[in-house]
């Protein structure tokens, strides 16, 4: 690993929380309705909204069903019309690769992700989550929990998604686990200590160098 705040901040998460073997979900396709559903709304509504589908959360029949009903099965994600527009979209979008994680892993990256990017509903974190979870290729997660430490360590990475995301990848070796595992410690450390209103940094695994301890 490069000699970056980076990386010295991976291994203390890593050592603290491990392999935390995100995403969880039980298909590809699984991740991808979860990072669409996700967005704007808490996990645990995420949770309620797949459930409700039972055995049916398949590509074939999100694309067979109507808006009306495909909007009330997703209505705990919030904003459930929209959504189920997305969800209809980025399916679609997978058709054309025959529902085949295989098919899409043989494309390269730099093609996939801008297509993703051109589906309704689909912006960067959505698209490389999808990119990262459902399909293993390996690109680097940026969201509000990235940006909250970032700012609070704090790590030079700009401000803008596609800078902080420049940032962690010049600065960690290209591995989809080590990303994977990156992602998820850092979205769990800001919910159990860095968090928004109240942090709590008196346990936290990166308290002893983060820089706003020094401020308390």
């Amino acid at each position: 690993m490069m000699n970056d705040a980076v990386s010295a901040i991976y291994e203390k998460l890593n050592a603290h929380y491990g392999d935390l073997k995100w995403w969880p979900a039980k298909s590809p396709y699984e991740v991808m309705v979860g990072a669409v559903l996700t967005q704007n709304t808490a996990w645990s509504n995420v949770e309620k909204a797949i459930a409700n589908f039972g055995e049916r959360l398949t590509p074939r029949f999100v694309l067979d069903s109507d808006i009306a009903e495909l909007a009330d099965i997703i209505r705990s994600a919030g904003f459930f019309n929209q959504k189920a527009t997305y969800l209809k979209a980025v399916t679609a979008w997978y058709a054309k690769y025959d529902f085949d994680v295989q098919t899409v892993r043989r494309e390269p990256p730099e093609k996939i992700r801008p297509e993703l990017l051109s589906v309704k509903g689909i912006g960067k974190e959505t698209a490389d989550s999808i990119l990262l979870y459902a399909f293993g290729f390996p690109t680097f997660v940026v969201d509000a929990y990235t940006v909250r430490l970032c700012e609070r360590y704090p790590i030079n990475a700009g401000k803008s998604y596609d800078a902080i995301k420049v940032h962690f990848e010049a600065n960690l070796p290209r591995s989809v686990d080590i990303y994977n595992n990156y992602h998820a410690a850092v979205v769990i450390n800001c919910k159990d200590h860095c968090r928004k209103n109240k942090p709590l940094c008196d346990k936290c695994p990166l308290g002893e160098t983060c820089e706003r301890m020094e401020l308390l």
